[in-house]
């Protein structure tokens, strides 16, 4: 962690434009998680390329601090932690199941990362994440603790801990569908520490497996004050602040080019079409 404070703190924190101070405290962290996931887009360029994405910090500062780059979920929370990591909080990588349209947590393959973040004087660790790339992602880390609901950047989530037979308890953290009126899934987890060697053989299967999603068209998404973007294969879909959405198909790979560059401001790299 130490080593990341030469290689990438300053250059990090400038491109994700936080001004703010550097004490480890809950300031810190709401303030750098917030300008992170407002400054750095979700993309999977990599490997829907045929490159897995590294994982080591001098790539991950080369491509998503020097870069006109994003990435996915390992990416993005790896990048995190290790700012975090140097600006003094103790950070723990964890794995979480993706439940969107699961019919039980246990259906999916853990293939989610994200972060327990300890802050010096608050009672209770931070679920921190920037990597979940979808309209309700949080935007803001919210205490593991159950039975609150959180409102940060217009979003509101809430934890529960599910009922299942394992040794640990369950969580799940929630989003609010305000078009549907209802709490969603978004992932489960345990607070089981994940090492980063377990992050390499996860990111390698997420990166290559022709089953995963990242391998097979691009997922794209891009969060501002104003919008949220989404570019799931062809279509395109702009989520406004209030609630607004609309959807459009992509005619070719010049537009999907130019929609890239220029809407989710990233450099797109040598490969496959974006639209196959």
């Amino acid at each position: 962690m130490a080593d990341f404070a030469d290689i990438g703190l300053d250059a990090y924190l400038d491109r994700i434009g936080w001004q703010g101070g550097r004490r480890a405290g809950l300031e810190t962290l709401r303030g750098v998680h917030l300008a992170h996931s407002l400054s750095l887009p979700f993309e999977n360029l990599d490997a829907l390329s045929g490159r897995v994405p590294s994982l080591a910090p001098a790539d991950l500062v080369a491509k998503m601090v020097h870069g006109r780059r994003g990435g996915y979920c390992y990416e993005h929370n790896s990048l995190l932690g290790l700012a975090l990591g140097a600006l003094g909080f103790e950070v723990t990588q964890l794995a979480g199941r993706v439940v969107v349209g699961a019919r039980t947590p246990e259906s999916r393959p853990r293939t989610h990362a994200m972060l327990r973040v300890a802050v010096p004087g608050e009672p209770e660790p931070y679920l921190a994440d920037v990597g979940f790339g979808a309209p309700g992602a949080l935007l803001l880390p919210v205490p593991l603790v159950t039975g609150t609901r959180f409102e940060g950047g217009g979003r509101r989530h809430r934890l529960v801990v599910l009922p299942h037979e394992g040794p640990l308890p369950l969580w799940e953290l929630q989003a609010y569908d305000r078009r549907a009126r209802e709490w969603a899934g978004q992932y489960a987890f345990t607070l089981e520490p994940f090492a980063a060697s377990d992050l390499e053989v996860f990111n390698w299967y997420v990166g290559t497996s022709p089953r995963s999603p990242f391998t097979r068209r691009p997922l794209l998404q891009r969060t501002t004050t104003e919008r949220h973007l989404g570019l799931d294969g062809a279509r395109l879909t702009e989520t406004r602040a209030d609630g607004t959405v609309t959807e459009r198909e992509l005619t070719d790979e010049a537009e999907a080019r130019r929609v890239v560059t220029e809407e989710f401001g990233i450099d797109v790299p040598e490969g496959p079409a974006l639209l196959g």
